[in-house]
């Protein structure tokens, strides 16, 4: 009988122990369960973390990208890379290592931004300087055009400020008719029956950006009846023929120089109104007219 009792008991203290062991491994198996959920989900807030931060990223390299006119060759491959990882990233499992190794990435590329971004606002400091002096410079450049425009006649074109400030120019262009004395001296006549030659006279401006040397310009002479008085011959340029009544040929030293040509008349002079023209090459630089009567 008590052989018995003690099967009793140690089959009451067998189930015991089975019924906590198998309790314990319950609990150990949810608390694991439990903790594997907790770091799925807190792999899952760091990548959806690293995944936003590379998306802020990306949005500073758009921003430096889109106020450049000239693409920054470095910026655009540093955006590259970034929605490269972003790609990966996106695929890539939830696991520690994987993670790890996607925010050494982010540590690095963030790294290359700081960097770079200290370079795009130097240059960006940069062109705004070299911008503020190509305004200064401009300034200047259009005070001198509208100085020597006053001069020009109104249908003449000008060309861009550094196409002007490299040719010539001339001011004061007039014609008038002259009596030429056996003793040479000329005296200045608007009647047409006494005037024995034109005289032309003009001001080679100034102009520190063309050489020094001899050059020349082209005088037109249009009696009333647009006839090219004196030596009427041409010169072709590629899209147009010039009809000229001299060349009037000089030597420029880079300072003004004051020039008078004659021009003789094919017949008698006629009444009425005679128009003067100067022509660098084909380009008309001034003009002017006057009335004999």
């Amino acid at each position: 009988m008590e052989n018995s009792n003690n099967k009793g008991i140690g089959l009451k203290i067998a189930l015991g122990i089975l019924l906590a062991l198998f309790l314990g491994t319950g609990f150990y198996t949810s608390k694991l369960y439990k903790e594997k959920k907790e770091n799925e989900a807190s792999l899952t807030r760091e990548k959806e973390q690293v995944m936003a931060d590379l998306s802020t990223m990306a949005k500073q390299y758009d921003i430096a990208i889109s106020e450049n006119d000239v693409a920054n060759e470095n910026l655009l491959g540093a955006r590259e890379r970034i929605q490269g990882l972003m790609d990966s990233l996106k695929i890539s499992q939830n696991s520690v290592n994987s993670l790890w190794r996607y925010k050494k990435k982010f540590m690095a590329l963030q790294e290359e931004m700081d960097v770079l971004m200290i370079q795009n606002d130097e240059l960006k400091v940069e062109n705004s300087l070299l911008a503020t002096t190509l305004d200064s410079t401009n300034v200047q450049l259009a005070e001198r055009t509208a100085f020597t425009d006053s001069l020009l006649v109104q249908n003449t074109e000008l060309a861009t400020v550094v196409e002007n400030a490299a040719v010539l120019q001339t001011t004061g262009l007039k014609g008038f008719g002259v009596i030429e004395r056996s003793s040479g001296k000329l005296i200045p006549t608007e009647r047409a029956g006494r005037s024995d030659k034109i005289r032309v006279c003009y001001t080679v401006a100034k102009n520190a950006l063309v050489g020094a040397g001899d050059k020349e310009l082209y005088v037109q002479v249009l009696d009333p009846k647009n006839n090219v008085l004196g030596a009427n011959e041409q010169i072709e340029f590629s899209d147009t023929v010039l009809n000229y009544s001299l060349i009037s040929k000089f030597n420029y030293e880079n300072r003004n120089l004051n020039i008078c040509e004659f021009v003789t008349p094919n017949d008698d002079f006629e009444k009425g109104r005679y128009v003067v023209n100067v022509f660098n090459n084909k380009d008309l630089i001034s003009s002017t007219e006057f009335t004999l009567k």
